[in-house]
């Protein structure tokens, strides 16, 4: 299946949760916000929240620094 993970087509498994989707990508759980087509998702939904094709996902991490 084919997402948009900020901006950039990805090809995911069918069905993935977002969870998931944050660890084939390599993305930690903490510190990051994710929205799925414009939506904020939820923590708590993130093992729930599933990514169908053609949908459009922003993760976007949180960095500390000056």
């Amino acid at each position: 299946m084919r997402a948009i993970v900020n901006g950039a087509a990805r090809e995911l498994p069918d069905a993935v949760t977002v969870g998931a989707a944050l660890e084939l990508l390599g993305s930690a759980r903490e510190g990051v916000a994710v929205a799925r087509n414009d939506r904020v998702v939820r923590r708590a939904e993130y093992d729930v929240e599933t990514v169908a094709e053609g949908d459009r996902l922003e993760i976007i991490e949180a960095v500390a620094g000056g």
